[in-house]
């Protein structure tokens, strides 16, 4: 199953960048370059959606991009997780 939620990305001081997901409370990542902090965001994404999915199956829902509350410089990207279910995966 797929699943996509938003990732704000926010360029630090020191040109790192850092990101979060307005949607998946706590869920964070960092990379020293925007595609190493997007591949990091989909790994971090990927792991909270499956712990959620595996205790009680509830996801939060999708904000809309538009409502984001962003700072000048934020990018947003679509973070797409696929979930491969299997048999008795809710046992």
């Amino acid at each position: 199953m797929k699943f996509i939620y938003p990732a704000v990305f926010r360029k630090t001081e020191t040109g790192t960048y850092q990101a979060f997901f307005p949607d998946l409370e706590c869920c964070y990542a960092k990379g020293d370059t925007l595609d190493e902090a997007i591949d990091k965001a989909n790994e971090a994404a990927n792991d909270w959606i499956s712990l959620e999915l595996s205790e009680d199956g509830e996801l939060p829902a999708v904000s809309d991009v538009n409502d984001l509350a962003l700072l000048e410089g934020d990018i947003v990207r679509n973070i797409s997780v696929n979930i491969r279910f299997y048999e008795g995966w809710d046992e």
